[in-house]
């Protein structure tokens, strides 16, 4: 296929980093309101759209992905008093729908429907928090898939909003009062009240109050001496405390202040920044946490506010040969759920720490909600796999029984496909753990196409979860392969950190291990063998272009991290430095950035594969400069004609970084991408 090339003005533009002069001809491509930019990413658009668009199984794979799509989807109920809260998806509304049900019995009813909020659908509810007596639900919204969030407050019972509304939030956390009359809450600067850069800063907390307005909200705590703490509050169970959870961007050791719900002095209780500590529930003055302190599978310890020392804490339930995932309180109980080799496992512990029962999950795969309380003797949890969307289901904590309370029906045969987890070798010999779906009695004769999946940082275990599209891919005779690289938290903190800062090649040399692995085991070739990641596996996929251009045949590379010299600098970026690192600061973070940046690993005369990068201009986590930085940089040295390998670049409108992005767009998207694969692997689908 004949696709024009673009030609990307080139600047003289060069940096010094202690020392070292780094050219960035591509610069003026940040500034995305600029004519030139806006005409830049149009002629790629419509470059992208010839191609996508000519390739003849486009219009039936979208139709197909459409039937799949179409059956009623069900979230976790949150129980606050007599109330449940759940949502439900008929199967193509653009945003699931959310229902109140007054007692285990009651008619659920519609609540809040947000897609009455926009017509296209690009409105999304992201928050839902309800009081503890359920008589009023604080819900947040985002438009254009933006991570910044207005909080609304609705009347359960009469379906009303009162008529304030609370903005500057993102990544929002509530803690309701216990006589429900308001709730504390997270928020950022004003835009305008400090520097641009530092408008993602400077987190506060403020207490509102129902029906006033949100200039009336008084300030809680902030630290201006310190403008890159974050806060997230929350109330504990029994009403009495304020617990501050305390966080420096994404990095997973933390603080816990807490201070008297009724009011007084905030108390920094662990503020030594040394390890994870999450808030599971307090009993008085003794308070119960997971941490990862001396046990980086992670362990609960007891804290007592009278004698709070180290020399004094009590290990209830202590680090295991799996990785202890999540932790709650029920029926005065701890629930747990824990990873073993990427799969959940669920048990019950006595308040004493001795385990009561392992909890019988429904199959191998993954908990991906859980709302429980502590005086409840009923907990509710979403179970999912590869090949079962997300059900929810009701346990006895004091018997293990549970009760499905929805089922999805699918429309699709899963028992004629198969899930198996495989473990291939790094390049230090470390084995990564692979899953593979794909049909039963598949041949391998080395030339199925497979479509290999990772993520591998920021502490985020790749889990056995459900994906619609991936339906479409096993039915055309697909292998579908998810990585659980280094950086992730399948093994606990150490796992993690030996894919973080210095150590991030180790995540790329576990994918392209697994890729290998794929090779030589049959299943597949380089020819037909496609990665696909996003956000930071965005990052991972351009790593592994830049590295081994010759092992694949095809790279989905979405929503990109790609400039490591400069990521930093744009909207929240500067959260992901514990992660990463910083060039700019660090001349030997410079150093192992510079190695491996794949915006700075792109090279002349080098055959690449076919590339497809996506991005949306409304992305205000990871900026799409990051994606058309790299798709000019990888246009400007392919070899040969354009559309013998086409690098292709895809901006989405009205659409950001993906959290709530609507189902219509999802389709299109997932169906560009399978229209891509088919065009390069020659699949008829």
């Amino acid at each position: 296929m004949q696709l024009p090339r673009i030609e990307t003005r080139r600047d003289d533009v060069v940096d010094d980093y202690h020392g070292a002069l780094v050219a960035d001809p591509y610069r003026w491509l940040e500034d995305a309101d600029a004519p030139e930019t806006v005409a830049w990413v149009a002629a790629q658009n419509a470059r992208t759209r010839a191609f996508l668009d000519a390739t003849p199984a486009r219009a039936r794979i979208q139709a197909r992905l459409t039937q799949l799509w179409n059956f009623p989807r069900y979230g976790t109920p949150q129980k606050a008093g007599d109330w449940r809260f759940f949502t439900r998806n008929d199967g193509l509304q653009n945003q699931a729908v959310l229902y109140a049900q007054h007692g285990p019995e009651g008619s659920p009813r519609v609540l809040l429907d947000p897609n009455t909020l926009s017509d296209d659908g690009t409105v999304a509810l992201t928050g839902v928090n309800p009081s503890r007596d359920g008589s009023k639900l604080a819900w947040a919204v985002s438009s254009s898939g933006s991570d910044w969030q207005e909080i609304r407050i609705r009347d359960v019972a009469t379906g009303e909003d009162l008529p304030e509304v609370l903005r500057w939030c993102k990544f929002a956390g509530i803690g309701w009062a216990p006589d429900h009359s308001g709730f504390f809450y997270n928020r950022l600067p004003q835009p305008g009240s400090v520097p641009a850069e530092d408008e993602n800063r400077y987190s506060r907390v403020h207490f509102h109050t129902l029906g006033t307005d949100q200039s009336a909200d008084p300030l809680v705590y902030d630290r201006p001496d310190d403008k890159d703490l974050l806060f997230y509050p929350e109330v504990s169970d029994d009403g009495r405390w304020l617990v501050l959870n305390v966080h420096v961007g994404t990095d997973p050791r933390s603080r816990v202040y807490i201070r008297p719900v009724a009011g007084g002095d905030v108390v920094r209780l662990l503020d030594d920044f040394d390890a994870a500590y999450e808030f599971i529930d307090n009993d008085g003055d003794t308070f119960f946490f997971k941490t990862d302190l001396d046990a980086p599978r992670g362990r609960v310890i007891a804290l007592d506010l009278a004698r709070p020392g180290r020399e004094h804490w009590r290990e209830v339930i202590p680090q295991g040969d799996e990785t202890l995932a999540l932790v709650e309180s029920a029926g005065g109980r701890f629930v747990t759920v824990s990873l073993h080799h990427a799969q959940h496992r669920m048990r019950v512990y006595s308040r004493s720490g001795s385990l009561e029962r392992e909890i019988e999950l429904p199959g191998i795969g993954s908990i991906d909600a859980l709302s429980a309380h502590r005086d409840d003797d009923e907990f509710f949890f979403g179970f999912t796999s590869f090949l079962a969307p997300s059900t929810p289901y009701r346990c006895d904590v004091t018997n293990g029984a549970l009760v499905r309370l929805q089922h999805a029906a699918l429309d699709f045969d899963t028992d004629a496909y198969t899930t198996t987890q495989v473990f291939a070798p790094s390049k230090d010999g470390t084995p990564i753990p692979m899953f593979l779906l794909h049909r039963k009695g598949l041949e391998l004769h080395g030339d199925n196409p497979t479509l290999l999946y990772g993520y591998g940082g920021f502490n985020i275990a790749l889990t056995p979860n459900f994906a619609v599209h991936r339906l479409l891919w096993i039915e055309q005779g697909g292998v579908y392969a998810i990585a659980n690289l280094r950086g992730g938290d399948e093994y606990g903190e150490e796992w993690h950190q030996a894919g973080m800062l210095e150590r991030k090649q180790n995540v790329f040399d576990d994918f392209i291990g697994c890729a290998e692995w794929l090779i030589a085991n049959g299943y597949t070739s380089s020819r037909k063998l496609a990665i696909n990641g996003s956000s930071n596996g965005g990052l991972l996929v351009a790593a592994c272009l830049t590295q081994r251009p010759d092992l694949f045949g095809a790279v989905v590379c979405e929503v990109p991290v790609i400039d490591m010299l400069r990521y930093h600098k744009f909207t929240v970026g500067h959260f992901w430095v514990p992660e990463y690192g910083n060039a700019e600061a660090n001349p030997e973070h410079f150093r192992f950035l510079y190695a491996y940046s794949p915006l700075h690993n792109v090279r002349d005369g080098v055959s690449w594969p076919p590339v497809l990068i996506t991005s949306a201009d409304t992305d205000d986590r990871v900026v799409p400069a990051h994606a058309k930085k790299f798709a000019a940089a990888l246009q400007a040295t392919q070899r040969g004609a354009p559309g013998e390998a086409p690098i292709l670049l895809r901006v989405e409108t009205k659409a950001g970084h993906g959290m709530g992005k609507p189902t219509s767009k999802v389709i299109e998207e997932r169906a560009d991408v399978y229209a891509f694969l088919a065009q390069v692997f020659g699949m008829d689908m």
